[in-house]
């Protein structure tokens, strides 16, 4: 893989393709080998497509006109133990050609937290304004010289703006969240490479979050961006986690043993 910004690539052959991602230094950090497994593993490919609603809920907010051939609602009232029940099913299995299942009320639910989303004028705006959805970028990280890539959910490029879109269930966490998940090493991540590419800095890195949960009856959203001295902070741990990636790579010893840490206090 060359490095370049690439408007064509599928998520499946982004998540295939060459380079190191966010996700791939997340499991070089809890340790090496966990990313050699993660290549190798198999899948459950039964399960694989099951649903997702933070998958789902992109789909339709950032490209819906793509939400029908991807995702289709399973039929209601139909057990699959009678007889009708079992031909509904398989009238509608045979149809699905790839797409993934969804009931009617996960449907009503995804629609309901976009509308949600929508109701908000600065996330309508971002959500709306001239940009380009789910594209990638590859580059040669700096200090390594090795292939990294992300993919950003949105980009504003006229205005140097990323826009990242999260689900999350408890919004009243989404501290720890952002903590636990990282994303603050997202921040700096894809700064990195949109500066690597484009040849200067986001100007803004915005994370819309939507809840799954009801709160008095609606979703909740918010918007966030994060403090220099975060970005600052994810950018040294990102910086290490690849220095570590390279050395594992170089000297084929991919660290698999992690201290469990106990609070016995």
């Amino acid at each position: 893989m060359q490095a370049g910004y690439y408007k064509d690539i599928s998520n499946t052959d982004y998540h295939a393709s060459e380079g190191i991602s966010k996700s791939g230094l997340d499991l070089i950090d809890q340790s090496p080998a966990l990313y050699l497994w993660s290549k190798n593993a198999p899948y459950d490919e039964d399960n694989r497509k099951a649903l997702d609603i933070g998958t789902a809920f992109h789909t339709l907010i950032l490209e819906p006109d793509t939400f029908n051939d991807r995702f289709a609602v399973s039929p209601e009232n139909s057990p699959r133990n009678t007889i009708k029940g079992k031909e509904a099913w398989a009238d509608f299995e045979s149809q699905l050609n790839g797409r993934i299942p969804i009931t009617k009320e996960d449907y009503k639910k995804l629609f309901l937290m976009r509308d949600s989303a929508l109701a908000h004028p600065h996330i309508k705006w971002l959500i709306e304004a001239n940009g380009e959805v789910e594209t990638s970028i590859y580059w040669n990280e700096e200090t390594t010289g090795e292939l990294a890539k992300c993919r950003p959910d949105k980009l504003l490029i006229d205005s140097s703006c990323l826009v990242d879109i999260k689900t999350t269930s408890e919004l009243n966490r989404i501290n720890k969240s952002f903590i636990e998940y990282r994303y603050h090493v997202q921040d700096a991540w894809y700064s990195a490479g949109f500066k690597a590419h484009f040849s200067e800095s986001l100007t803004r890195f915005l994370f819309v979050v939507v809840s799954t949960s009801l709160n008095c009856g609606r979703y909740p959203v918010r918007i966030f961006e994060l403090p220099i001295e975060a970005k600052t902070q994810g950018e040294q741990i990102y910086l290490e986690n690849i220095s570590t990636f390279s050395e594992c790579k170089r000297t084929g010893n991919w660290g698999a043993i992690e201290t469990l840490n106990l609070n016995l206090e």
